[in-house]
């Protein structure tokens, strides 16, 4: 009978990053069945627990180290491979996002959208939002452009409500240079942001564009609007961990005391999905489209809403996204259709109804027309039945 390693995770199953992590080490864990795996159910600001000092175990996967702990793990001697990204090193192998990656990337996404003032939000005393803020400044520094930084604490101070935060965040957003790209340093940050949006009535995202970090997928669509975010990579960083840590209790040495792992990417949503305008009255034509689109706006509708002339408005949306102004309705029709036929189960004549259109078969021609197949094989394709 082949002897087990006892392995314990020390990974949060509250956020959608730590569950990611848990699957890269699942899946380690399919092709090596010499491990009985404890994990230990708590989030970040958890103590470590007390059994960890008696515990006859070989390794840990940890996202919780701290200085008492770090020390108690080499007193008894057990293999240990730290996830950890906002504390201080500890003398452990490391594997984690690369944070300044993750911030060049934010850096790009918002400089395509064509911003000239930009922003970061994070949180104080996180060295992973240190970081990022670190490299999203220099980048957009680097272009000729400044960035305001605003931060705040992750756990609100004693005598301070989340509404005093928020009122801070509010104070700060009024300040800014508009239209402005704003670079979260996590999707919970950007979140705060969108909500600081909502209470002094600013668009997004034709005055503030918005992205954060984790795509998150339940935070991010129920953001309003929906959250664009940097994709970052925990399945691997967890299957990474896994695998070092099996060469650790095979009395085998870490290559390197420190692996970052790159981001995927970014999901792009609505938070972002704008070319910065100047113009407040494209601005708001834009806006009310968006708004609109679905629920019988039409060119006329938009002139008269927004104080724009029709030749205007048709000249400006051309120049920028090369549609004309019916072209960008029924462009945020089919969006919508398309989000409809991912997350839902809805009947065409529902989601037709829901987009716009007076009659299913209408929706059907036009979203052919636009995406190339119909709404049905769009549906299949997407929800992986194809």
């Amino acid at each position: 009978m082949v002897q087990k390693y006892r392995v314990a995770l020390m990974i949060e199953t509250s956020s959608s990053y730590g569950r990611q992590l848990l699957e890269g080490i699942v899946r380690f864990r399919q092709t090596h069945h010499d491990w009985s795996v404890f994990v230990e159910q708590r989030d970040l600001t958890s103590k470590p627990p007390e059994w960890l000092r008696e515990w006859d175990g070989n390794g840990i996967i940890s996202r919780f180290t701290t200085r008492e702990f770090a020390e108690t793990i080499k007193k008894i001697g057990i293999s240990m491979v730290e996830l950890t990204d906002r504390s201080e090193d500890f003398g452990f192998p490391v594997i984690r996002s690369n944070d300044n990656a993750i911030g060049s990337l934010a850096s790009k996404h918002l400089i395509s959208r064509g911003f000239s003032d930009f922003a970061f939000c994070g949180f104080e005393g996180e060295e992973w939002s240190t970081r990022r803020e670190a490299q999203f400044q220099t980048d957009i520094e680097d272009q000729g452009h400044k960035c305001s930084i605003y931060r705040s604490k992750w756990n609100i101070d004693k005598g301070r409500s989340w509404e005093d935060e928020q009122d801070d965040l509010v104070r700060w957003l009024r300040e800014l240079p508009k239209p402005v790209g704003i670079f979260a340093c996590n999707d919970v940050r950007g979140q705060h942001v969108l909500d600081a949006c909502a209470r002094t009535n600013l668009k997004v995202p034709e005055e503030v564009a918005v992205i954060g970090v984790d795509n998150d997928s339940l935070i991010c669509r129920l953001s309003d609007p929906p959250m664009s975010s940097i994709i970052p990579n925990p399945e691997e960083i967890g299957f990474q961990a896994a695998t070092l840590l099996a060469k650790l209790m095979a009395g085998q040495p870490a290559e390197r005391p420190q692996k970052l792992v790159p981001p995927i990417g970014v999901e792009a949503r609505q938070s972002t999905d704008v070319i910065a305008i100047s113009d407040p009255s494209i601005a708001a034509a834009l806006s009310y489209i968006r708004e609109n689109a679905c629920s019988g706006a039409t060119v006329q509708s938009v002139v008269e809403h927004c104080g724009v002339s029709r030749s205007t408005l048709e000249r400006q949306l051309r120049r920028l996204y090369s549609r004309s102004p019916q072209q960008e309705i029924r462009h945020i029709q089919i969006k919508r259709v398309c989000q409809l036929l991912t997350d839902t189960d809805f009947p065409m004549d529902r989601i037709a109804a829901l987009c716009g259109f007076d009659h299913p078969e209408y929706m059907h021609v036009v979203f052919r027309r636009a995406i190339g197949i119909t709404p049905g094989q769009y549906r299949r394709n997407n929800n992986g039945d194809a």
